[in-house]
């Protein structure tokens, strides 16, 4: 495809470590709430067992143990009537099946940790050692709208071997793109543009110029829409403009779904200023924010899902990026080389009248200690604009990314000399990693 060739973009590469938690929780009222110690019981187990796959017999089972506790409570809201006793059953069909198999898996690590977390969590929960277990037939216990319990069932059927991929794409600030390639650019794209475009959802965004004489343009309205999907979810709409980030969809509810399932769910973190969407059926969240007079927007989304369009829809610039007439970066996603040489004057026109490289650096500084592109936006931005609203903005953006990207190694960013001995091989190891870790988040 044509537009294709205009996806360069900075290689990713990881940097130094950042702290701070996977990013927000739903409360009871959105996704379900999954009890901290059962986290720390699942992470543990699946994050070490590729590791001990390598090194055990084959006729340890522990792996589709875990899998079929995980499928069993994956659709479990801690709110709802009845979820002690459902828990209750879980755990002790995953003890039977652990004990069924204590055998061949004397001496794996991974093993011994799960039979010890879950005596830990009978303990903590009350459960007692007998009583009905949950049966582990994927046709009685999977929820159809929920897209990490149908994950699950399709492994455990044999199908599908490794948890789903997840894809992140970001726009803020003038505006700076993050495609689903983890490729980073900085765009024109006056007007309105998709950024998303396939089976299950659809994102458009406008963009209107920021200062007379630049061609630096920034987001001022989003529309989102979720189409309808089976027996889950109608088709709803979402959409913000500057000044009116509403805690609805247009046609006024805040959530889809049968019953107490939401499927779709809107929840305001902040009024008027901070939105997220969480669609369980299409396991995908969206963040909106405004900051300043302008919008940024963070997508999570299956990469099955997200790679599912027709070939009439390929103007998608979470996909392809911008096309080539409408990259104002360096052309390798950088502006590093527009900071070391001074602003271009097709892009920037001049500097901002009170900000020079320096004064631009420290503001920028205090916010992003890792130099990374963000911190080289935030920089580009101010020399732009003048705003220091678009300070806070790639502050956000980076946060967001910190929430939403599944893979920690590649929140940061770095030029491409940089990352130059960044390896196919390692790439392929962290995509793995990651991969296991995004039921999580």
């Amino acid at each position: 495809r044509g537009a294709a060739a205009a996806e360069g973009g900075a290689d990713w590469r990881a940097g130094p470590g950042r702290g701070g938690s996977a990013g927000p929780r739903l409360t009871d009222a959105g996704r379900p709430h999954r009890p901290p110690e059962l986290l720390l019981l699942l992470l543990l187990s699946l994050g070490l067992l590729h590791a001990g796959d390598c090194q055990q017999p084959t006729q340890c089972r522990i792996q589709k143990c875990t899998t079929d506790f995980v499928s069993l409570t994956s659709h479990l809201n801690s709110a709802t009537e009845g979820f002690d006793s459902e828990f209750c059953k879980a755990l002790r069909a995953y003890a039977g099946c652990t004990q069924r198999t204590s055998k061949a898996c004397r001496g794996n690590l991974v093993y011994h940790s799960a039979v010890l977390g879950i005596s830990d969590l009978m303990s903590q929960r009350n459960c007692s050692k007998d009583g009905p277990t949950s049966s582990t037939n994927p046709e009685v216990t999977h929820d159809p709208c929920n897209y990490h319990s149908l994950a699950g069932i399709r492994e455990h059927r044999g199908g599908d071997q490794d948890p789903p991929n997840y894809l992140f794409c970001g726009l803020f600030g003038d505006p700076h793109l993050r495609t689903f390639k983890d490729h980073f650019q900085t765009c024109k794209v006056e007007g309105a543009w998709p950024l998303i475009d396939n089976n299950y959802l659809s994102v458009q965004v406008t963009n209107v110029p920021v200062v007379p004489g630049s061609s630096a343009t920034a987001t001022n309205k989003i529309t989102i829409i979720f189409k309808a999907h089976h027996e889950c979810t109608d088709q709803k709409v979402y959409q913000a403009v500057t000044d009116d980030l509403p805690a609805a969809f247009v046609d006024g509810t805040t959530s889809s779904g049968d019953g107490d399932a939401k499927n779709l769910l809107i929840v305001e973190r902040e009024s008027g200023r901070y939105v997220e969407m969480h669609a369980r059926h299409i396991g995908t969240t969206v963040f909106v924010r405004q900051l300043g007079r302008y919008l940024t927007l963070a997508v999570r989304m299956p990469e099955a899902l997200a790679m599912s369009y027709e070939e009439s829809q390929d103007l998608q610039l979470c996909v392809n990026g911008c096309p080539l007439s409408e990259r104002i970066d360096d052309g390798q996603g950088q502006v590093s080389a527009i900071l070391g040489r001074g602003p271009p004057r097709t892009a920037l026109g001049q500097a901002w009248p009170g900000h020079t490289l320096e004064t631009a650096s420290s503001q920028c500084h205090e916010k992003m200690p890792v130099r990374d592109i963000y911190f080289q936006s935030c920089v580009f931005d101010l020399l732009t604009t003048g705003d220091a609203n678009f300070t806070a903005a790639a502050h956000s953006a980076l946060a967001d990314v910190a929430a939403l990207h599944p893979c920690r190694e590649r929140w940061h960013i770095f030029p491409r000399a940089r990352a130059a001995g960044t390896t196919a091989a390692t790439a392929a190891g962290l995509g793995l990693a990651c991969s296991a870790l995004v039921l999580f988040l």
